[in-house]
């Protein structure tokens, strides 16, 4: 099959990587000294081992006109990247592309195929416009899970530090042919990719963490571990994620792990720096609206009082626009 990475960084190079290695004609997106780092030496990956191995991709461009029509997108750029890109992707579609979206947070497509008073509704955290639904038609989308942590340490070098699982679901919950095709090319790659027939019970699960650790570390500079240790931050990041949690239960998810678990699970990851605070420290804008206003608009949608999520979306809203 042919399959375009958009977004080749940290997570859509670890995936690129492996889907190049197991034989698959994969096209990388990229951009800037990244894409040159591929041009010239390929994609390099750094395993958890300490090895390295070059994956050659079919194409390495910035150009989605350039790469045509695709069997699968992976898009794997982070969310508030999304809008300012997806009309120039409508190059990568075919009758029957399918797209994955691979990135954190609540996604644009959250109430289509949703069923009950919802349905359709859109997100406008982060879909404003309408401009994302508008140009990936609900058909082509398969929910997408992402678990591997990975760096991007250079340009067109990605570090992968753990983990090797993309969960995957139709939205409507079938368990598809198409998806279980895509399974099949995952495993041959060697990526678990599970089929979940209520995907976004599993999304909640990663939000869970991610809507607390992510921006409490990129206020105050902590890793995973220290925040958790700290009897305040990890009361701060309990009362975020109890509030989120009465949001997904009104919207009918189940929590199939206790909040104290959520937060014993990314204690036990250790020191590690969370991508929202890699990205202040590098002066990039962050995911923010996807992990955290996104949950306070579904707070405002379903009447569910947020003091703790809104404080602190509005502190790292602020801190985003000083850096």
């Amino acid at each position: 099959m042919k399959m375009c990475i958009v977004g080749a960084g940290a997570i859509g190079g670890y995936i690129g990587a492996k889907l190049i290695q197991a034989d698959e004609d994969v096209t990388l997106i990229a951009r800037g000294a990244n894409l040159e780092a591929i041009k010239q030496h390929g994609l390099i990956l750094e395993t958890a081992e300490g090895t390295r191995e070059i994956a050659i991709p079919s194409l390495a461009t910035n150009a989605m006109a350039e790469a045509g029509p695709q069997d699968v997108v992976i898009v794997a750029v982070k969310a508030q990247s999304l809008p300012a890109i997806v009309p120039a992707m409508r190059a990568l579609y075919g009758p029957d592309t399918m797209v994955v979206t691979a990135q954190n947070g609540i996604p644009w497509w959250y109430f289509h195929k949703h069923g009950g008073s919802y349905e359709g509704r859109r997100i406008e955290t982060v879909d404003p416009s309408g401009i994302i639904e508008a140009n990936i038609e609900i058909e082509r989308v398969i929910g997408c899970v992402v678990y591997p942590a990975a760096e991007l340490v250079e340009p067109g070098v990605v570090h992968h530090i753990e983990g090797n699982r993309l969960s995957l679901g139709e939205l409507d919950g079938a368990k598809t042919e198409r998806v279980q095709h895509l399974v099949q090319i995952f495993n041959r790659a060697g990526i678990k990719a599970p089929i979940r027939s209520r995907i976004r019970n599993e999304i909640w699960i990663k939000l869970w963490g991610n809507l607390a650790f992510n921006p409490i570390s990129a206020l105050t500079r902590a890793t995973l571990d220290k925040i958790c240790y700290d009897p305040l931050t990890r009361d701060l990041a309990r009362a975020m994620m109890a509030e989120a949690q009465a949001i997904a239960e009104k919207l009918g998810i189940e929590f199939s792990i206790s909040i104290e678990q959520r937060i014993e699970g990314a204690e036990q990851i250790g020191a590690h720096k969370t991508s929202m605070l890699q990205d202040i420290e590098t002066g990039r804008t962050t995911e923010v609206d996807a992990l955290v206003g996104a949950v306070a608009e579904l707070g405002r949608l379903t009447k569910t009082p947020t003091p703790h999520i809104d404080a602190i979306y509005a502190c790292v809203k602020l801190l985003e626009r000083k850096v």
